[in-house]
């Protein structure tokens, strides 16, 4: 059997989890595929860690240039997270004549236009199945697998802590803070989990999805990015009531010629798919004119999955290798029929609203008049229980309105001395 040599940067939680993989299941990737995967070098800073798998001592390095520099290595393998060095590293593996595989979102959301365009100059690719879905193969079912079809619109739940959350509080009735500390006490959520309660590892996944669906990468400062933080436990039992679920969305999607990214809570209709998606699993729906409606679904996260993504990249790069073939990280062509992006003030939508008024005769009244000015018509509203203090929560849902203006309107009617509190207002998507 031939053999592909590949090193690891990295060897945390999901590097351990590609080691074990690999050592375990040997003997079935060889037969499979006809060639044998060499792990030559593991490049990590901390070797004296505790690790679910030992591998030989002459192994390990501290030092990453052992593994870009050695001209036996065929794949480096990048899990060391973080934008910088690992930039560097994956740029200099390439030059060296390396394909690469990371599970670096971030990484690539932000640089990814310039090492994919080093990487085709030089004949090599970069393969990132683990860095959307973890073992979920959308980047591989994008790509491959739904090659012929033009898509409309890509709709996730791509962040397993924020799903978690909403999914706590919907189910045992508790409020964001304690569905949050559950999260951390299990396990599900880092100390600092501010990256994924507010969006940003979401909006991360979210420039990778929209690329390979319309070709275009778009800058994470043009993705609106919004969290789930001022989310309340009132806003998920309201939302309930009037048939919906309130999701954290990563959404792609064109209307007309343009194309909208972004990321926030939003209500979706019960009986949609992706309303069932609970805790920590995350699921991704894709739009397409030939294969249809399409739902990817599976754990987002954890090291077995992720390393199992990382393991199927491997296999891939090592059976082209054999081959002698070279392909490119992306044959994307862009849509032709997008031809800019839209903000977020041009979007139009449902919105769900929850003003905090004072419970008083002619409220409701000037709420409405604000929003009749603006052509912001009423689908349904709910004056909710007195509260002790006399302040009552008034639940609105209006039609299709353009976010600028419904936003000038909520800050108008946010200044009238009836309201309490600043205003909630969440989109809704009937996906």
């Amino acid at each position: 059997m031939s053999g592909i040599n590949i090193g690891l940067i990295g060897f945390g939680n999901v590097g351990s989890g590609v080691v074990r993989i690999l050592r375990e299941r040997k003997t079935l990737l060889g037969e499979k595929m006809g060639l044998q995967i060499n792990i030559k070098k593991i490049c990590d800073k901390n070797l004296q860690a505790k690790r679910n798998v030992s591998v030989d001592r002459s192994l390990l390095t501290n030092d990453p240039y052992e593994v870009i520099n050695d001209p036996q290595i065929d794949i480096m393998v990048e899990l060391m997270g973080g934008i910088h060095p690992a930039k560097e590293y994956i740029a200099q593996a390439i030059k060296k004549g390396k394909s690469v595989v990371t599970a670096n979102k971030a990484l690539l959301a932000q640089e990814g236009g310039e090492l994919f365009a080093l990487a085709s100059g030089r004949g090599k690719t970069i393969h990132f199945e683990a860095s959307v879905g973890a073992g979920i193969p959308i980047v591989k079912s994008l790509r491959e697998g739904l090659v012929a079809n033009k898509f409309n619109g890509i709709f996730g739940i791509v962040n397993g802590t924020s799903n978690f959350v909403l999914s706590q509080m919907a189910t045992s009735n508790i409020d964001f803070s304690d569905a949050l500390a559950q999260a951390k006490a299990r396990g599900f959520a880092e100390k600092d989990s501010s990256l994924d309660i507010e969006g940003i590892d979401s909006a991360h996944k979210l420039v990778l999805l929209a690329y390979l669906c319309f070709g275009k990468l778009v800058d994470m400062k043009d993705v609106f990015v919004e969290g789930i933080s001022r989310i309340s436990l009132s806003d998920i039992n309201y939302a309930k009531e009037l048939g919906f679920s309130i999701k954290l969305l990563a959404i792609a999607k064109r209307q007309a010629d343009e194309l909208e990214v972004r990321v926030h809570p939003t209500l979706i209709p019960q009986g949609h798919l992706l309303s069932s998606v609970d805790g920590i699993f995350n699921a991704i729906y894709v739009s397409s004119d030939l294969a249809g409606e399409l739902l990817f679904y599976g754990p987002g996260a954890g090291q077995s999955s992720a390393a199992s993504a990382v393991v199927a990249d491997i296999v891939e790069l090592a059976q082209g290798l054999k081959a002698g073939l070279f392909r490119s990280t992306f044959n994307t062509v862009q849509d032709k029929l997008i031809r800019k992006l839209r903000r977020i003030d041009e979007i139009e939508s449902r919105y769900y609203i929850r003003f905090m008024a004072l419970d008083k005769p002619g409220v409701l009244a000037k709420i409405a008049g604000i929003l009749a000015q603006a052509g912001i018509s009423i689908a349904s509203v709910t004056q909710k229980e007195r509260r002790k203090a006399q302040i009552v929560p008034i639940v609105m849902v209006v039609h299709d309105a353009r976010e600028k203006d419904l936003r000038a309107c909520l800050s108008a009617i946010d200044r009238l001395g009836i309201i309490r509190e600043k205003s909630v207002a969440i989109r809704i998507e009937e996906v």
